[in-house]
Parts: C-alpha cells; structure tokens; sequence
C-alpha cells in the first residue's frame, strides 16, 4: 500500500478548454458550477470563465485556432448532495451520464458523479467525506 497526500485547491491554477458551440458549454457549465455554488464570473466575445475555468472558441485569440482534445477533470464539491445537485443539474440541460453519484473505491469517502459536457470531456464532481472536509490536505491510502 502507498500513502499519498491529496491538497486541495493547489495544483491547478487555471483550466482553458477550446470548445465547438459555446453557447452549449455556457448552459451546461452554468447549470453545474451552479449547483455547486460556483457563480459564472464573466464572458465576452467568444470566451466566458468561472473561478478557475475558462471556456472559448477556436476562433478566439487565446485558443491558437484549435479545440481541446477530450479529457477529464473534477470539480471539488461540499458534500454528497452537492455532488448529486451536479449530475441533476447536467442531466437537466442534457448532459450525458457517466456514472451515477455514489461511493467509488479510489480512497474511502470518495462520492463522485461523471458527466459528458457538449464536446466529450468527462466531468466529476467529487466529494472526499466529512473526515476530510476542513483539512487543507488529506492523507490517502492506495
């Protein structure tokens, strides 16, 4: 078995994902963020951000002209039925699921809920458990 230790809010600074329809991201990540008490922060002309996440188009100055390839990324939720809240939320706007929120084996109190946005990315919510919730970093046994 190996210990790791997990920090919250440390690794990444900022994510850019390069989209194909931006109005069909900004409802979909709108409704997520949203119901993970995450506030759109603004947008402008091919482009809109939220805490750390900033969304636009191929065309616009920042993207180089191209779309992100798929990949995954989670956003940290406050609890189960944030992360619930999550999944509702994207169903609603017609997200694809990914897996339904629940346990996952990855450490114990590890509550996840996976969704497809509008271009294939694979998007979590993930809550670490109450043990976990106020400590800056957690240590996690593999």
């Amino acid at each position: 078995m190996e210990t790791n230790r997990l920090y919250r809010g440390r690794l990444i600074d900022h994510l850019q994902i390069i989209v194909r329809d931006l109005e069909a991201s900004k409802k979909f990540y709108a409704a997520v963020l949203g119901a993970l008490g995450i506030e759109m922060g603004g947008e402008g002309p091919g482009f809109f951000w939220a805490d750390e996440l900033f969304v636009s188009t191929a065309d616009s100055p920042a993207a180089g002209g191209q779309l992100t390839g798929r990949m995954h990324f989670a956003f940290q939720a406050d609890g189960e039925e944030e992360v619930r809240k999550f999944h509702r939320a994207g169903m609603e706007v017609g997200a694809k699921d990914n897996g339904a929120p629940g346990m996952r084996k990855y450490h114990p109190g590890y509550y996840a809920a996976y969704l497809i946005d509008p271009d294939g990315n694979n998007v979590e919510a993930v809550y670490h458990g109450p043990a976990n919730r106020s400590a800056d970093s957690i240590e996690i046994t593999f």
